[in-house]
């Protein structure tokens, strides 16, 4: 599996919604913060390469 960028398009309670960079689907992805790193808030572009996550 390649890896795919997303951004943090909201936070509620111990969640993030992400959604593709690319604007290839409007799909959200959620994910408990905690598998995220620090200081990952709205708008913080991460990149996934299963299982990890990375600000870009």
């Amino acid at each position: 599996m390649e890896p795919k960028d997303y951004i943090v398009v909201r936070i509620e309670g111990d969640y993030a919604y992400l959604r593709l960079l690319d604007g290839s689907s409007a799909e959200e992805l959620f994910i408990a913060l905690a598998l995220l790193p620090f200081g990952t808030d709205v708008g913080t572009k991460l990149r996934c390469d299963m299982p990890d996550f990375t600000i870009l």
